[in-house]
C-alpha cells in the first residue's frame, strides 16, 4: 500500500502561513456591550473554569453517540442546576435535547448552541466535548450579570449533529421562532472567522432488475448490480465536470448474493456537498439523472430516495457578528482569520447551516489542534482533552458570552445584523427548498 502523499497539503500550510502574516485584523465598527458588564462576565468565567473543564472532560468520556447522549446532558444540566438555573429536558421532543434561558423576555434573543454528540468508534474526534463545555460556560458567565441583560439569552442542546441533523429537527419544532440570533464555536485547526461549511444531501439509488441462473440463463435475467456498476462509472465521469468545491462520495450498499445469480437488486448510497444551495440543488439534478439514465440502459427499475435525513445547507455567516467574535477573540490574544486566508477547499458539513439560513448566525472555529491535524480522527481527538482543547473551552466560552451581550446591548449592531441577513436573501425555505 502506498502512503498517500502529503505534498498538498504541506503546501497550503505554507501558503496560508504566509496569507496570515500579511492578515489585516478584523475590525467592527461597533462598541458592543459596556466594559464593565465585560468585565463581570470574565470575572465569572474564571471562577467557572474549573467546572467548565471539568464537564468538557466528562463529556469527552462518555462519548455518546447521536441521539444517545443522555450522560452528557444529564452532567449540563447538574451543572445548570447547581447554578440555581432551571432546565427544560425533552425539548421540542427530541429526547437528548434541553434548554434554559436567563434575562429579559421582552428585549431581542439571542440563543447559545450546545453539541456534544461523538462519533462511531473515534468518539470525540470532532471535538463536541469543547462546543457544549463552552456554550454552558458562556450561559453561566451571563447568568452573572442576567439582571442587566437588554434581552433574553437561551442555551439550546442540540443533539445528533453526526448524521441526524439534530438541529433542522429541533427548527421544524419551532426552536428557532423567537430567536433573533444564534451563535457556537466549532474546534478546528485554526482560528477562523467564516471558514465555509458546506451543505450536504444524501441520497440511495435502488435498482430492481430480474433474478435468473448466471451461466445457464443469463439472458433471462436483468442485472441490477450493472446498473450500479454504470452509475458508479458516470458519477465519476461527472466530477471532471463539477464546479470547484463540489464533492460527491459513495459506497455500494447491496450488490447481489452469489455470483451464480444475476442480482435482482443493488443499492447505492451517495452524500453530495456543495457551497451554496443553488449548486447543491443543480449537483441533485444531476445525479437524479444518472440514476435514471442507468435504469434505463439496463432494463432495470430505479427508486431515488432524497434525505432519508435532513439535509444539512451550507453556513451563512453574518458578517457584523462574525466581526464581534474576532474582536472579542483578539483581547484574548487570538488572531482570528478569514476563509481569504484559511483553506476553504478542506470543508465539511454541519446542521448548522439550516439555523443559518432561518435566523443570522455565527459559527466560528476556534484553533485547538496544529492544522494538518484532521478533524473526525483520534489524533484530533487527543487534542481536543489536551491543553489546547481546555484553552479552548474557557476562550471560546469567553468569545460567545461576549458576542451574545454585544448583540443584546448594542442597538446599531443588531440594525446591522439584520441588514446582512435580509441583504444575503433572508429567511430561507429550508424544509420546502428541494421540492
Amino acid at each position: 500500500m502506498s502512503a498517500p502523499s502529503r505534498h498538498y497539503l504541506d503546501t497550503v500550510a505554507a501558503l496560508t502561513e504566509r496569507k496570515a502574516a500579511l492578515a489585516v485584523p478584523i475590525s467592527s465598527p461597533h462598541t458592543g456591550a459596556p466594559a464593565d458588564v465585560a468585565g463581570h462576565v470574565r470575572a465569572a468565567l474564571a471562577r467557572l473554569r474549573p467546572e467548565l473543564l471539568a464537564l468538557s472532560h466528562r463529556i469527552f468520556e462518555h462519548a455518546e453517540e447521536a441521539f444517545r447522549e443522555t450522560n452528557s446532558v444529564a452532567d449540563i444540566r447538574t451543572l445548570l442546576a447547581a447554578h440555581g438555573i432551571a432546565s427544560t429536558g425533552n425539548a421540542y421532543g427530541l429526547a437528548t435535547a434541553f434548554e434554559a434561558e436567563i434575562g429579559d423576555p421582552t428585549g431581542p434573543t439571542v440563543a447559545i448552541l450546545a453539541e456534544y454528540d461523538a462519533l462511531p468508534g473515534i468518539g470525540h474526534g470532532c471535538g463536541h466535548n469543547i462546543i457544549a463545555a463552552s456554550a454552558v460556560g458562556a450561559f453561566l458567565a451571563l447568568a452573572a450579570v442576567a439582571d442587566q441583560l437588554p434581552g433574553r439569552v437561551v442555551l439550546l442542546g442540540t443533539p445528533a449533529e453526526e448524521g441526524g441533523n439534530g438541529k433542522e429537527l429541533l427548527a421544524r419544532a419551532g426552536a428557532f421562532e423567537l430567536v433573533d440570533a444564534a451563535i457556537m464555536v466549532h474546534p478546528f485547526g485554526y482560528d477562523a472567522a467564516d471558514h465555509p461549511f458546506i451543505g450536504r444531501r444524501i441520497v440511495r439509488v435502488r435498482y430492481t432488475g430480474v433474478a435468473a441462473h448466471a451461466s445457464a440463463s443469463p439472458f433471462m435475467g436483468r442485472n441490477a448490480l450493472d446498473a450500479v456498476a454504470l452509475n458508479y462509472q458516470a458519477v465519476g465521469f461527472l466530477r471532471q465536470h463539477l464546479p470547484p468545491g463540489d464533492r460527491i462520495h459513495g459506497v455500494v450498499l447491496a450488490g447481489g448474493d452469489r455470483p451464480n445469480i444475476v442480482p435482482a437488486f443493488a443499492e447505492l448510497e451517495y452524500y453530495l456537498r456543495s457551497p451554496a444551495v443553488e449548486t447543491l440543488k443543480d449537483l441533485s439534478n444531476r445525479v437524479e439523472d444518472i440514476a435514471r439514465g442507468s435504469a434505463l440502459s439496463t432494463g432495470t427499475t430505479v427508486e431515488v430516495q432524497w434525505d432519508p435525513a435532513p439535509y444539512s445547507l451550507p453556513i451563512r455567516f453574518n458578517e457584523p457578528l462574525t466581526a464581534r467574535w474576532a474582536v472579542r477573540q483578539a483581547e484574548l490574544g487570538r488572531t482570528v482569520l478569514t476563509r481569504a486566508v484559511v483553506p476553504s477547499e478542506l470543508a465539511a458539513s454541519t446542521d448548522f447551516g439550516n439555523v443559518s439560513a432561518r435566523v443570522p448566525a455565527i459559527h466560528p472555529v476556534i484553533r485547538v489542534s496544529p492544522p494538518e491535524i484532521s478533524l473526525h480522527t483520534v489524533e484530533f481527538a487527543e487534542y481536543a482533552q489536551g491543553p489546547d482543547g481546555d484553552a479552548a473551552v474557557l476562550d471560546g466560552a469567553d468569545g460567545l458570552a461576549l458576542t451574545a451581550a454585544d448583540f443584546l446591548f448594542d442597538g446599531d449592531l443588531r440594525q446591522a445584523v439584520a441588514a446582512d441577513f435580509a441583504a444575503a436573501g433572508g429567511v430561507l425555505d429550508v424544509e420546502g427548498y428541494f421540492s
